[in-house]
């Protein structure tokens, strides 16, 4: 099974929205079949085979996320980021500013799906291989 320190290496190499698609395959490789990012405090819950998890703890600063969702602004701040534009500490901070509590990606789907606070999706967009 892969450990938080291998994805923290496939992470690294990640400096902005565009990198996303080669991450994703680096994880697939490692064998993660998906993961949820909370976007208050940052924390990821990574899944694999057999109900495997493994919780990613280290964080940054509480945000508070928006009471709620304003999907067009997201989606303008979703395309900078993947643009290159910005990096992911200012991608999460937009996501909060546009009340998305936390996105999660199905690696076997190859799906991103935005949560607002109350678990409603707010979007889903495909992954590019």
């Amino acid at each position: 099974m892969f450990t938080i320190t291998q994805i923290k290496e496939a992470h690294s190499k990640v400096k902005s929205g565009a990198d996303f698609p080669k991450y994703i395959q680096d994880l697939i490789q490692l064998g993660v079949q998906g993961y949820d990012t909370f976007v208050n405090d940052g924390h990821v819950e990574y899944f694999g085979d057999d109900n495997f998890r493994a919780v990613a703890t280290e964080t940054y600063d509480n945000i508070a996320i928006a009471p709620s969702a304003n999907k067009e602004r997201f989606i303008e701040f979703l395309v900078m980021h993947q643009d290159g534009q910005t990096d992911y500490l200012t991608f999460c901070q937009h996501a909060a500013q546009c009340g998305i509590a936390r996105w999660s990606v199905n690696i076997i789907e190859m799906t991103c799906t935005y949560f607002d606070q109350m678990n409603s999706p707010i979007l889903i967009e495909n992954i590019p291989e």
